[in-house]
């Protein structure tokens, strides 16, 4: 073979970053139990809102509460998104589109129950995942085909041929949140074991800045104490 053949050539060549940022984090155990008490406790009936073939899904009493871990979390989805775009030329801080708690509720699944392909309204949604029982991890490792399997969750997005990446499958963990533009479509898939695993799911709308939530909790405190110590002065 002759030198000029064996001269290797530099080639140069972009990839580019396709589809919507689907994003997975843990929460903290003490964050897991505050939501799980708070899911047992609530009996506003929230099924006729969902798309969800679940015979138990309830809203919370108080979401408020939950503000500042959420007012963290979108400050780290819209940190993530902004790597996730790197063309996008706003600064980070400023970048940080967070909005309104919209809704709030817990799914209790059961044996047969799942929730059908679906989206939702508003800009972000998301899901953490509080009990995982032994049974229905169980059941997903005894799981041989291809899917999610039991219990598990897919994203999609997009369609193609099987060498395009089109959607993502988790079987989730204890304390697993997935965040993702509401928009994303995804779905829930069946289990058959004889237990209860519980979650949690929500959506915010795009009417004001993530980094507002926690002036507007406050303020709303603030109202609470004002009006306290008014109706305090009207009764000496």
């Amino acid at each position: 073979m002759s030198e000029e053949k064996k001269k290797k050539i530099r080639l140069e060549y972009q990839m580019f970053r396709w589809g919507p940022l689907l994003m997975k984090t843990k929460i903290s155990e003490e964050m897991r139990f505050k939501f799980l008490s708070e899911a047992k406790a609530s009996t506003l009936d929230f099924e006729p809102k969902l798309a969800g073939m679940i015979k138990k899904e309830v809203g919370f009493r108080d979401s408020k509460i939950f503000l500042p871990f959420f007012n963290q979390m979108f400050d780290m989805y819209a940190d993530a998104q902004f790597k996730w775009s790197p063309e996008v030329t706003t600064k980070p801080e400023d970048f940080k589109q967070q909005y309104t708690l919209d809704s709030l509720w817990a799914n209790f699944q059961g044996p047969c129950d799942f929730n059908p392909p679906h989206d939702h309204g508003g800009a972000l949604s998301w899901v953490i995942y509080l009990t995982i029982p032994e049974a229905l991890k169980k059941e997903r490792e005894a799981y041989k085909g291809r899917s999610a399997g039991p219990g598990g969750i897919t994203f999609i997005y997009g369609e193609g041929p099987r060498t395009f990446i089109t959607h993502h499958s988790h079987f989730p963990e204890e304390g697993d949140m997935f965040i993702f533009p509401a928009g994303l479509k995804h779905w829930v898939f069946p289990f058959k074991s004889d237990c209860t695993r519980v979650s949690v799911s929500g959506n915010v709308s795009d009417s004001i800045k993530f980094k507002y939530l926690k002036n507007q909790q406050k303020k709303g405190e603030k109202d609470e104490q004002s009006n306290s110590k008014k109706s305090n002065q009207k009764t000496v």
